[in-house]
């Protein structure tokens, strides 16, 4: 185990003392590449890593263990298709020297449903809860080498931005330009994680699904992109125009502009994240155009595009350092244009860093 798996598992360990868990239960996930830096092949047949205070082993198909034995150390229990899981299940449960009555355990939230039943069938006695406040926790709170990932991966993000609304030119379709970026990402070694390009009124559409829309003099253009390098994410919004902008463009650029700044300066250890959300909107608000922003301000960025914490009116989740999130405002005008300007943030050294080094400035082409 390398020494940032064994700090990480010495860290639930921790959080599993102060919030009384006996165990923590995880499916093929990225909580499990995250604990075990194991991505296990994902089918019907039951996996499932349990750490207990002194105790950490896999339930694991026989056919896969000798290629997961690549990658961990941990002990393994397997089962074979002609006998089922239940026994090796039981002989890993023993292992763990977790009491049969009432213990607490913690379940992974994105496991199959079929594999927690598994579980609880075989602890039926057990307190069970989700992973928020054991591995969630943990994995909202970003190390030094996370940081350094994401960072990496946000600046990589800037150069294919920039290689998309370089493509823009008259006729050419949101697909093509979506096709621009992966071919940037794949070139520099990077796989697409979404990629969304909206031309014109698409852009009011905040989930619009690119398409084989023509790009024409006098559209507004909205990008919104991610890649994955080295295991992590990135993701952005940036906006501009082809040729002449659209009436009440620059206003409404102008406010998101502002709203961005208004929730980075909230964003700080200890505050809430409704707060956060609450300072985006307020600016939005105040210019008359509330009605218009139709989401949450922003959600968290790790190994998974979406996670913990999520910026929005009603979270009461506190801030903390090493938190990383995205600050996302959006005005949409059905039918005319839609803007969104978003930046990845981490809170380091007291406040909100931004991972981004590409501008908020409206992109002209044509």
């Amino acid at each position: 185990m390398t020494a940032t798996l064994t700090t990480r598992m010495k860290n639930l360990r921790a959080r599993m003392a102060e919030t009384g868990t006996d165990l923590v239960v995880i499916g093929p996930s990225s909580h499990m590449r995250w604990l075990a830096e194991l991505s296990p092949h994902g089918d019907e047949r039951p996996v499932l890593l349990m750490v207990s205070k002194d105790y950490a082993g896999f339930l694991m198909p026989a056919l896969n263990v000798d290629s997961s034995r690549q990658h961990t150390d941990l002990p393994f229990f397997p089962w074979g298709d002609a006998d089922g899981p239940d026994a090796a299940l039981d002989q890993l449960i023993n292992a763990t020297g977790v009491s049969r009555i009432s213990p607490s355990i913690v379940l992974d939230e994105t496991m199959r449903a079929d594999f927690a039943l598994l579980v609880l069938d075989a602890l039926p006695g057990a307190k069970r809860r989700f992973t928020g406040d054991t591995v969630g926790y943990l994995r909202a709170r970003k190390d030094d080498d996370e940081y350094r990932r994401l960072k990496a991966s946000a600046l990589l993000n800037d150069r294919a931005m920039a290689a998309g609304f370089d493509a823009l030119r008259p006729g050419i379709t949101e697909l093509e330009v979506a096709q621009v970026i992966r071919d940037f990402y794949k070139a520099n070694g990077a796989t697409t994680e979404f990629c969304s390009v909206c031309f014109g009124p698409n852009g009011a559409f905040p989930h619009h699904h690119t398409g084989s829309t023509t790009l024409k003099a006098g559209d507004a253009v909205l990008i919104d992109t991610g890649g994955r390098i080295d295991g992590y994410p990135s993701d952005m919004t940036r906006v501009g125009y082809f040729g002449a902008a659209p009436e009440g463009y620059g206003q409404i650029h102008s406010i998101l502009d502002r709203a961005v700044d208004a929730a980075i300066a909230a964003a700080k250890p200890g505050v809430p994240a409704s707060a956060v959300d609450k300072a985006a909107r307020d600016v939005i608000a105040a210019a008359g155009y509330g009605d218009n922003f139709l989401h949450r301000t922003g959600h968290g960025l790790g190994i998974d595009i979406h996670e913990t914490p999520y910026i929005t009116a009603t979270s009461d989740t506190v801030l903390d350092d090493g938190m990383v999130f995205s600050i996302e405002p959006g005005i949409y005008l059905q039918g005319r244009f839609g803007l969104r300007l978003e930046e990845i943030v981490i809170i380091r050294n007291g406040e909100a860093e931004v991972l981004s080094d590409m501008p908020r400035e409206a992109v002209a082409r044509g």
